[in-house]
């Protein structure tokens, strides 16, 4: 969905009358010096964390395919990610790797990271967002199969709930010739994952 600047300034100003009643609720002033532009700011921090809403991945991997006869997988790996859990509204914060075998056509390395920020820049669950990745790969390109694998930390685990400082979240999903053991087991290696159920 395109919006204009004006567009954006009029959500901002909405959003920041929520965030300022939000400041009130929690037993602060919002009239204070320190907060007095924190509810705006607040605004355009979350335009900025969700904009994969305003963004299509799709496009943005047709903007860069080319012809090639290359058949071999191509990785792009540790592409970091930030994202809001819709659960909570807080961020996990991790890493994607992603895997293609190209079937005559190949893309821009930077779109794929791209496509990361694009489903990442949303509120998200870490399982959607590994789908979506997926998907839309799989869609734009048609490649002889996709693989994508998500390592994560989540703050609503660590900051509040059970408090787990150190737990990471892994999600992955495969289509095509990486359904095979073989061909998912030497994507794993070549991330540095020996195994992954």
């Amino acid at each position: 969905m395109k919006t204009t600047s004006d567009d954006r300034l009029k959500q901002a100003a909405e959003m920041a009358r929520h965030f300022r009643e939000v400041i009130r609720l929690l037993g602060e002033d919002p009239d204070r010096q320190g907060l007095q532009n924190t509810p705006m700011r607040i605004a355009k921090a979350w335009q900025f964390l969700t904009r994969g809403y305003t963004q299509d991945a799709n496009s943005i991997l047709r903007s860069a395919l080319y012809d090639e006869a290359y058949s071999e997988m191509v990785i792009v790996k540790d592409i970091e990610l930030y994202s809001l859990c819709e659960h909570h509204l807080l961020p996990f914060i991790g890493k994607a790797h992603i895997a293609y075998i190209p079937n005559g056509k190949i893309v821009g390395l930077s779109k794929l990271a791209r496509v990361v920020d694009v489903f990442a820049r949303r509120l998200q669950v870490q399982e959607r967002l590994t789908h979506q990745i997926l998907q839309s790969i799989e869609e734009t390109l048609q490649p002889h199969g996709v693989a994508v694998v998500i390592e994560a930390q989540h703050l609503c685990m660590m900051m509040r709930g059970v408090e787990k400082q150190n737990s990471i979240t892994t999600t992955s999903a495969f289509t095509g010739s990486f359904t095979r053991t073989e061909t998912r087991m030497e994507f794993l290696n070549l991330i540095g994952m020996k195994k992954l159920h």
